[in-house]
């Protein structure tokens, strides 16, 4: 019996996976429990639609990832810090401290998480730093460090 099944089923297979599964098996375990529906025409169009409306939405997601992406390469965004005699920093500079200062200068709101510090941020000048923003979309930003006065 042909069923497509509604979760990770450890041995079976994946979500939306459309599988042959014997009767049995079918009717008292998967169809009882909600893991699976059977594979009628109806329920397979439904999967499909399912499918290309997620491809859509991927699609999108990677579209707005590119746009924000040049956004941020063209961007220079500036932390204000503490500083020795010297012109060390006192401790380093964070990529929430980064994630901040985009969102108070250029109302850009993404998560610190996406930022990426290769090597910590330890005295004034400018660093390149990396944002994540897609599997496939890298971005590079521009923080200028400045001493606070």
């Amino acid at each position: 019996m042909k069923v497509i099944l509604l979760e990770d089923i450890k041995g079976v297979g994946k979500k939306d996976q459309v599988i042959n599964a014997s009767d049995g098996y079918a009717r008292n375990f998967l169809f009882a429990k909600n893991k699976a529906l059977e594979a009628t025409p109806n329920n397979l169009k439904k999967l499909e639609n399912k499918k290309k409306a997620e491809e859509v939405k991927k699609a999108e997601e990677y579209e707005k990832a590119k746009e924000l992406g040049k956004k941020l390469d063209e961007i220079t965004v500036t932390v204000s810090v503490k500083t020795g005699n010297n012109g060390k920093i006192f401790g380093s500079i964070t990529n929430k401290e980064i994630g901040a200062a985009l969102k108070e200068q250029h109302n850009l709101d993404i998560d610190k998480k996406k930022i990426i510090i290769n090597t910590p941020i330890k005295a004034v000048g400018e660093k390149t730093v990396d944002v994540k923003l897609h599997s496939k979309v890298i971005s590079k930003l521009t923080v200028k460090i400045a001493e606070l006065k």
